[in-house]
């Protein structure tokens, strides 16, 4: 089993910036692609970015294209996402996933999940 934690959530104003944390820790051996994922009220978990064990792969959602940067630290078993530019509609719950094989952009292809952290941006 491997078990995540979120945390650097919070609330900031349009155009500021936060930085979100996610640690690892179990078999974490076996994770092979990491990925952030958000879900606002009354709407579906979308996918935001991704990276791979190797950091050399990224994969990040259009709409936060040139604003968000996911990386991860092998040694520390901790993905980060930094979010900078951040808009009202960037408004969610925001969720750490790991997967065993690579897992992309679809949730159901991941196989451990955080309990998540709320990012709340005022207009």
């Amino acid at each position: 089993q491997v078990q995540l934690v979120e945390s650097g959530g919070g609330l900031v104003q349009a155009g500021g910036s936060l930085r979100l944390s996610c640690a690892a820790s179990g078999r974490t051996w076996s994770i092979y692609d990491m990925g952030w994922f958000r879900q606002a009220p009354g709407k579906e978990r979308e996918f935001v970015a991704s990276i791979t064990r190797s950091a050399g792969s990224t994969t990040y959602a259009d709409s936060v294209k040139g604003r968000f940067t996911i990386s991860r630290d092998n040694a520390k078993n901790t993905v980060y996402l930094q979010m900078n530019s951040l808009k009202p509609e960037d408004t969610a719950g925001y969720y750490c996933a790991a997967g065993a094989l690579y897992s992309g952009v679809s949730a159901t292809a991941y196989d451990y999940w955080g309990q998540g952290t709320q990012v709340t941006v005022s207009s």
